[in-house]
């Protein structure tokens, strides 16, 4: 069984601590990827799970058994990194056996193992070609082979796909999923890159800081984020932010600017400073509505991004509509009251 369980987990560099008291659980077959800013914590958090780097306190099980003190060889897991680090001289079969070939199996089961894993990932024609001569695609393809035919009970992905061009890591994404649903071993994936984690992922660990702020599905830290850290940072373009303060059902933003926030305004968060977080996608255009000053207007074809200013903050907007109006023209627009989140200004919790 491939289950995962982090209970407590810190790591401390000298006096400087920089996890501190991680607990995830982690079920057999899941997808969960670690996300967050750089220095979060997140990779360090994957490298302790692999056992290259030491746990200062708190425990790790890997399918049941506590690894904290094993070797990585030990632990029954298989590691992809950002740099493939495959080995020049080997050709592609080679490289994929090569882990195998050093536990001593069999010539012929190597060979079995290794044309299996080729097959799932396309790469039967590549077997005898060396690294220099694959795409950068290819060869995180042969990473991927090289920890799949070790058939190990977790997978961990050390942002896999960094390396590549935007287009590239779109295909490898999917690649990447298909080979989960095909395989269904678990997997951990560290990105700093959202889009990934919000396309690919089971379940979100969003961290910052060495703390976890939220996991969740990814609609649910989309939808019902537990904070303004994760608001921000699920979703692109991002949620918008706006200060003020919640009167009646209304909430007045510093400039005066006043947004209806509808019948379910939280009883917590009347009549104190908060912020209002606000979907691009969640404004639609009205007339005899809010008024915001064009800054830029970017049409994508299927959609049209604008940059407004509106109630004393610089906001974005999202429209299925075409817009022809030019920076520095008034856009009336309404926010969707029942897609407002109100947040603490003072610790910036949801308040419900």
């Amino acid at each position: 069984m491939g289950t995962v369980k982090i209970d407590d987990v810190r790591k401390s560099y000298g006096a400087l601590e920089v996890l501190h008291g991680i607990d995830i659980d982690i079920a057999d077959g899941e997808f969960v990827i670690l996300v967050g800013p750089s220095g979060c914590g997140k990779s360090t958090l994957l490298r302790m799970i692999a056992g290259l780097e030491e746990i200062s306190s708190g425990q790790i099980r890997i399918g049941g058994k506590v690894v904290n003190d094993l070797h990585p060889k030990e632990r029954d897991i298989a590691m992809v990194f950002q740099s493939y680090a495959l080995y020049p001289h080997m050709t592609v079969a080679k490289n994929m056996g090569f882990s195998l070939k050093l536990a001593r199996t069999s010539p012929a089961e190597i060979d079995r193992r290794v044309r299996a894993a080729a097959q799932i990932l396309g790469l039967e024609n590549l077997l005898d070609r060396y690294p220099r001569a694959l795409s950068g695609g290819q060869r995180q393809r042969v990473a991927m082979g090289r920890a799949i035919v070790r058939d190990p009970q977790v997978f961990l992905f050390d942002e896999p796909l960094s390396n590549l061009d935007a287009q590239l890591r779109v295909a490898m994404r999917t690649e990447i999923k298909a080979l989960h649903q095909r395989l269904t071993t678990t997997i951990i994936y560290v990105t700093h890159d959202q889009i990934e984690a919000m396309t690919m992922a089971d379940r979100i660990v969003v961290m910052n800081g060495g703390n976890i702020e939220q996991i969740g599905t990814p609609l649910e830290l989309y939808d019902e984020p537990a904070n303004t850290f994760v608001a921000r940072f699920i979703g692109s373009p991002s949620m918008n932010m706006l200060s003020g303060t919640v009167r009646g059902g209304d909430f007045i933003a510093d400039d005066g600017t006043m947004i209806a926030l509808g019948p379910n305004v939280p009883e917590s968060a009347a009549n104190r400073p908060v912020t209002l977080g606000i979907r691009p996608e969640h404004f639609r255009l009205e007339q005899n509505g809010l008024a915001g000053e064009i800054v830029t207007v970017e049409p994508t074809g299927s959609e049209t991004q604008v940059s407004l200013k509106f109630a004393g903050h610089q906001v974005v907007a999202v429209f299925r509509e075409r817009i022809s109006e030019r920076s520095g023209t008034m856009l009336q627009i309404v926010p969707d009251a029942e897609q407002i989140k109100l947040f603490s200004a003072e610790t910036g919790d949801r308040l419900k």
